[in-house]
């Protein structure tokens, strides 16, 4: 690894850090993150009770909610404040109380201030749960630099 790439990474880290110590929603379900690089994120959760819709099935906003956060740690890590500007999500298998559910978010293609991103949810066993493609616009602004160095 370059010291330019891995001076990438450790910001990709540093951000994926602050976003996810200041988002109180990610943080009130659980979310964790499980790998985090350049343009790409793992994150992690456990369907609760709590979290469980009238069919005992894990809410989609629940879900949604999971891939969102992954794609927002992808789409900032490089520390260009980036939001969502549109989601479309595919829920292809239902999950239920106690799935451990691991969001992979893949950037697909960057061009000037928009972002493509793909994020696959799945449960343990490694069964698509949903599908999710984001688009992201970047705003100015910065997540970490020049707030702490690294």
């Amino acid at each position: 690894m370059t010291d330019e790439t891995s001076q990438a990474q450790r910001l990709a880290v540093a951000v994926a850090d602050f976003l996810l110590a200041h988002d109180k929603a990610a943080c009130g379900l659980g979310i964790s993150v499980f790998r985090v690089g350049i343009g790409s994120a793992i994150m992690k959760m456990t369907v609760r009770s709590d979290m469980l819709n009238a069919f005992d099935i894990c809410h989609g906003g629940v879900v949604t909610a999971l891939a969102d956060t992954a794609f927002a740690v992808a789409c900032n890590s490089y520390d260009q404040l980036a939001v969502a500007s549109c989601i479309s999500v595919d829920f292809t298998k239902p999950a239920r109380e106690g799935d451990c559910l691991t969001a992979t978010a893949t950037e697909v293609a960057t061009t000037g201030r928009t972002g493509l991103y793909d994020v696959e949810v799945t449960n343990q066993d490694g069964l698509a749960v949903a599908v999710f493609r984001g688009r992201s616009a970047r705003i100015s602004g910065r997540t970490v630099l020049p707030k702490k160095p690294l």
